[in-house]
């Protein structure tokens, strides 16, 4: 953890409080992203934890685990930070139809559009690294069609289901935290299941780790896009395959709906303007492409691709058109010359 995190310039650094509440950060960010939707929120969230949880070190009496006593300070963060705030969603998210790919593109960049999170951010519970079922159970938490369906619920819907159901707090410990009744508590995730069994799709399946048809599928992605190969690209796809591309609010259905769309708005127009790097997010494969720049020929960041599979098809892909997203994901700005 960055010392500049919790340094106040008065008092410096408690080194007993550092050391014994970093093991918690990266779980933090997770636990905070879940709660608001975007990494540059869930960053300065984590770091308002530790401020606040380093001013009130002398105060901690160990009646709790540290790690529930920073994980309430980071709960109590974010409610805070969620009041009066607009839900962070994806174009599918806006309740209009699936759009005509021939229609002109809008963008609004004044939305507060849901954001991925790398896989290299992502922690488990503390203690667990090794465990197989605690990192297939960490990633499963962020998928990204989970944490738009979260988007839907209220702020403490939100918090309860994350508390109750992702780090397994009991319920009189939820109630203690929002002051309020155990009976309110299951009654606010009572109705936050609910809403969640409408809002988030079926067909996002979770395959830990990803099949040998998943992993040629994702080469057959990538020697599509950089060959510009329409044809090839429909092969990738079903009639059920959903493509939105935020800040863009449009999104699309379907082999040739979303054939046609790249073929008359994508800016590239030949083989090789596109190079595309392998990552993850969200628990799922991703792809940061780049964007060949006519004027000196250097492949510039464009995009964010974060696939979801249903079995060994592609259920969807959200486009992230953020360039700022980039450096988060510690991917550079220009490939370098070949």
């Amino acid at each position: 953890m960055p010392t500049d995190v919790i340094d106040t310039g008065v008092g410096g650094v408690d080194a007993d409080f550092v050391r014994l509440a970093d093991p918690f950060r990266r779980e933090l960010f997770a636990h905070c992203y879940r709660m608001v939707g975007s990494v540059h929120d869930a960053e300065d969230l984590v770091q308002e934890t530790y401020l606040r949880a380093w001013r009130a070190y002398d105060r901690f009496e160990g009646r709790s685990s540290l790690r529930t006593w920073l994980h309430r300070i980071a709960t109590s963060a974010c409610l805070t930070a969620l009041e009066g705030r607009a839900r962070r969603p994806l174009p599918t998210g806006l309740g209009a139809p699936n759009a005509d790919p021939d229609a002109e593109l809008v963008q609004r960049p004044e939305v507060p559009w849901l954001e991925p999170i790398p896989q290299t951010m992502v922690g488990q519970v503390a203690g667990d690294a090794n465990d197989p079922a605690a990192i297939v159970s960490a990633r499963a938490s962020v998928r990204l069609a989970l944490i738009a369906a979260l988007q839907h619920l209220s702020p403490r819907q939100r918090a309860v289901l994350i508390l109750r159901d992702v780090l397994k707090w009991r319920a009189a410990e939820v109630a203690d935290l929002l002051e309020t009744t155990t009976a309110s508590v299951n009654s606010l995730l009572q109705r936050a299941h609910a809403q969640l069994d409408r809002m988030a799709p079926a067909e996002d399946e979770i395959d830990e780790p990803e099949t040998p048809a998943q992993r040629a599928l994702l080469d057959r992605y990538v020697r599509a896009f950089e060959g510009y190969d329409f044809a090839a690209i429909g092969e990738l796809l079903t009639e059920n395959t959903v493509w939105e591309m935020p800040p863009f609010v449009g999104w699309y259905r379907g082999t040739r709906d979303i054939v046609r769309l790249s073929r008359l708005h994508c800016p590239a127009k030949r083989a090789g303007d596109l190079k595309l790097l392998r990552t993850q997010a969200n628990g799922q494969p991703a792809f940061a492409l780049y964007l060949r720049d006519p004027a000196d020929g250097r492949h510039r960041a464009f995009s964010i691709n974060v696939l979801a599979f249903n079995g060994d098809s592609i259920a969807g892909v959200v486009a992230f058109f953020d360039t700022r997203l980039f450096p988060v994901f510690d991917l550079p700005p220009i490939l370098p010359a070949s």
